[in-house]
């Protein structure tokens, strides 16, 4: 059974959204952000306008008209024009009747390329589908992104009912074993921001876990320098993962083996696992040298 992944289009929006929050330091939707900014002279009011646009096409409403992404914007019906104009002239948008619009192939290049443009993503390659061989699982190199995992590099293992990732696809951080240890090594601040504002239910009975349940978790994935997660990220796949480490000893991303249940213990999925991952973290942590 495959990993859910996100559709491209959704990744897409939610990779332009979190982008511009980081730089603006701030969780606020991108319309808030622009009205904050607008005192900026540098600030390009034009540009932040395109990517609200964008932002408001999803993978459940694949089709908008001016006026649906007026609304959903808060942009006047003269403004989002405009942009959907310029976006359609530079290949992002597209429209078969000039009422209903919709994203081109060609916005991928937004959210891909900079994820494969990340040095430890494309050094990782050769690790991975070593790590991946040994196994044979699937191997896969997350990083976090607010509240989920994003993919930055994989290897798939090729044997039938393997688990496939795919670059950029996000998944919700506490459901993954590599989101674990990167929400482990967060700081105490970070840490508690993200379960304050998180709700995450049990994949196999759909029941919320209390907080300071997953304070313990995180604590103890902290302690043992690695995670371990059975059917959260989907009903019947282990993960295990281990946190890579930059020069100065930051946890800058996790390296985690995903595979279908066959019946094992955590215990044999550690003793087959967590060594090749600990192993394959150390390689990939001298390519941030």
């Amino acid at each position: 059974m495959p990993a859910k992944i996100r559709s491209n289009t959704e990744l897409v929006q939610e990779v332009l959204s979190s982008r511009f929050a980081e730089l603006t330091g701030t969780s606020l939707s991108i319309p808030a952000q622009i009205d904050e900014l607008n005192g900026d002279t540098n600030f390009m009011t034009s540009l932040a306008r395109g990517l609200a646009v964008l932002q408001a096409f999803s993978g459940r409403k694949r089709l908008m008209t001016i006026s649906q992404l007026s609304l959903k914007t808060g942009f006047s019906r003269a403004a989002v024009r405009r942009c959907i104009y310029t976006l359609a002239k530079l290949g992002y948008v597209g429209t078969g009747d000039n009422h209903h619009f919709y994203l081109r192939p060609r916005i991928l290049s937004l959210g891909y390329s900079g994820i494969s443009s990340m040095p430890l993503a494309s050094a990782a390659q050769p690790v991975l589908e070593y790590v991946s061989r040994r196994s044979p699982e699937s191997c896969w190199i997350g990083t976090l992104d607010g509240n989920e995992t994003i993919c930055a590099a994989h290897a798939n293992a090729t044997r039938l009912n393997s688990i496939d990732f795919q670059v950029g696809g996000r998944f919700s951080a506490f459901s993954t074993s590599v989101g674990r240890v990167l929400l482990a090594n967060l700081s105490p601040e970070d840490q508690e921001s993200y379960i304050g504002r998180t709700e995450f239910r049990r994949r196999r009975d759909g029941t919320p876990y209390p907080q300071a349940k997953m304070r313990q978790i995180l604590s103890q994935t902290r302690r043992m320098g690695y995670s371990i997660v059975n059917q959260e990220l989907e009903v019947g796949v282990w993960a295990v993962a281990v946190p890579i480490y930059d020069p100065s000893g930051k946890v800058v991303a996790g390296l985690g083996i995903a595979r279908l249940s066959e019946g094992e213990s955590s215990e044999t999925m550690l003793m087959k696992f967590l060594p090749r991952l600990q192993h394959g973290a150390r390689e990939l942590a001298m390519f941030l040298k």
